[in-house]
């Protein structure tokens, strides 16, 4: 992991076209600024975990559904 210290209007370049610019910095609260081209996804990363288990969840059977699956497949086989 980088770590890096940086003030209030200081940024960071990741690549050629992300900037994370510090915008306030009060206690242990940070604002940040991020400027990133349009099909570059930026999420927190609670929001991103929430999303994977959402895509995870969705893209994943149920056993009911495979056991459905299994006794149509079973039956068109006896056919």
């Amino acid at each position: 992991m980088l770590v890096l210290t940086r003030r209030a209007g200081e940024s960071v370049m990741i690549g050629d076209e992300v900037v994370i610019t510090v915008l306030e910095a009060r206690g242990d609260v940070i604002r940040l600024g991020i400027q990133a081209p349009r099909d570059v996804q930026v999420h927190r990363e609670e929001v991103y975990r929430e999303l994977q288990e959402a895509n995870r969840a969705a893209a994943s059977p149920t056993d009911e559904a495979v056991d459905a699956l299994t006794r149509l497949v079973n039956d068109k086989a006896v056919d």
